[in-house]
């Protein structure tokens, strides 16, 4: 089906903490950007800073978008953004709502992550250790700036605190106060949530042993990240992916909330290893046909 994913306003893909474009050899929306192009889609893989506030990631989004707009003509866009990736589109949504057309959280911290509640609790701000934390993270944030060979464009900032600080369940509380666009009291939105002319979705997966940890994942190091990072979780324990609590990534119209995949396979990362029974890519190719057909 050539033209299953041709939506009528481009897609514009945004990543996460510690996100990029293209490590040479690795995208970071590794076999996803390929499979929507392939299914008739215009899409648009964007950089913003690795390690900083949401509002910060959402500014560098905006200009991104006007740069995209001119360069395709369109006059809105699809954000679709994976993880931290999601409040920075909701951000852009926020501000510029006349230039975009829908908002996709996959895996997004909506309500914020407890894994960021735990690593605030254990290396608090002006520690030993949170220095060492955040000179470790910015080490890799500028060395992925480094190596980044998509989306050319200036040198972008990098705050580890900051970033850390805005992804606690606090900071994303007083993000929410000043957009709350897409969010539903209970998160379980059945049909098409709209909010000024922009509408929200959202999917998400979750650890489930005997599937998301088998198969090629049985050899894969970030699957047993993620097993390890599930342990800092209270409120969802059992019911998250490595960083993110199913009850936080809810969203507008949610798609489903328990795929079994981690928060980096759900975008088909660790070179498209994955556990059994659900195909990461088929979700974002599926999404952009559910776009096509509600005219977006």
């Amino acid at each position: 089906m050539p033209h299953a994913a041709r939506t009528r306003y481009p897609l514009v893909l945004v990543p996460g903490l510690l996100g990029f474009v293209r490590l040479p050899g690795y995208p970071y929306w590794y076999g996803i950007e390929a499979a929507l192009r392939e299914a008739g889609a215009e899409v648009y893989p964007v950089r913003v800073s690795g390690l900083n506030t949401s509002d910060v990631r959402g500014e560098q989004l905006l200009t991104r978008i006007e740069a995209i707009r001119r360069h395709s003509g369109a006059e809105r866009v699809n954000l679709i953004g994976h993880s931290q990736g999601a409040l920075t589109a909701r951000y852009a949504a926020a501000q510029r709502p006349e230039w975009v057309a829908s908002v996709t959280s996959v895996a997004g911290p909506n309500r914020g992550s407890e894994l960021a509640d735990y690593l605030q609790r254990k290396a608090p701000e002006g520690s030993a250790r949170e220095r060492l934390l955040n000179a470790a993270a910015l080490g890799v944030a500028h060395a992925l700036a480094a190596l980044d060979q998509g989306d050319p464009g200036p040198r972008l900032p990098q705050d580890a605190r900051a970033a850390r600080r805005c992804l606690t369940r606090d900071g994303v509380a007083a993000f929410n106060a000043r957009f709350p666009q897409g969010l539903q009291e209970p998160p379980d939105a059945l049909g098409d949530v709209e909010v000024a002319g922009v509408r929200y979705y959202s999917w998400t997966g979750i650890l489930q042993p005997g599937r998301s940890d088998r198969g090629r994942n049985r050899l894969d190091p970030t699957q047993l990240a993620c097993r390890l990072l599930a342990r800092t979780f209270r409120d969802d324990a059992g019911q998250n992916d490595g960083f993110v609590g199913r009850s936080s990534a809810r969203l507008g119209r949610v798609i489903g909330d328990d795929y079994a995949l981690d928060h980096l396979d759900i975008v088909n990362q660790g070179f498209g290893a994955v556990g059994l029974g659900v195909d990461p890519v088929a979700l974002f190719v599926a999404h952009a046909a559910r776009l096509r057909d509600a005219g977006l």
